[in-house]
């Protein structure tokens, strides 16, 4: 589709900040207002300046599309629910005495440093205004966390001496939690 300079120079500082199919539905509506412009009477230049401002800047754009992105929203819902989740398994491990459970210690470090790093990724998804790039951040905490919670299942299930009543309640939780992240896992990856 023919355009003019400006509107290339102006498309692809957008690619540098945004997927490229969502660039390529932009650069056609901004291809359109321009030919509309130019169909007005407007000469190409002042047509693409035209089109440009009603189009907004580039950063304005960006921050639109961080603001609904699926990545974004997924990561502020499960750090939403992270202190419930923790609040579930914190009463069921104490409950059922988990310092009693032969765990090394070495397993124990890894799952919390994970725990960390998940809440990191999904931290940096969730608070980010001005950065596509990083609501993908969202899908990856998704699918850590959903594998987190499926370890905490496994480990009650073979390493508990005992089942107590609250680890029902963490386990329908983090089922929960599972079922949410990978439902929404394949929408923040294609947003």
């Amino acid at each position: 589709m023919a355009s003019h300079e400006l509107i290339d120079a102006y498309v692809a500082r957008l690619a540098e900040r945004l997927p490229a199919d969502t660039v390529d539905e932009l650069a056609d509506g901004l291809v359109e207002t321009w030919q509309h412009f130019v169909a007005g009477g407007l000469a190409p230049a002042p047509a693409a300046r035209a089109a440009i401002a009603e189009f907004g800047a580039p950063r304005r754009i960006e921050d639109e599309f961080v603001a609904q992105a699926s990545g974004r929203r997924t990561a502020r819902l499960l750090l939403a629910t992270g202190p419930i989740m923790g609040v579930c398994w914190g009463t069921s491990l104490v409950t059922a005495e988990v310092w009693t459970w032969p765990i090394p210690r070495p397993v124990g470090i890894v799952f919390a440093v994970a725990l960390f790093g998940v809440v990191a990724l999904l931290l940096m998804a969730a608070t980010t205004r001005h950065s596509y790039r990083r609501t993908r951040f969202g899908a990856a905490g998704g699918l850590a966390i959903a594998v987190l919670d499926a370890a905490m299942i496994a480990a009650i299930a073979t390493l508990a001496p005992t089942l107590v009543w609250p680890m029902a309640v963490a386990t329908a939780a983090s089922l929960a939690r599972i079922s949410f992240a990978i439902r929404w896992l394949p929408k923040a990856l294609n947003d």
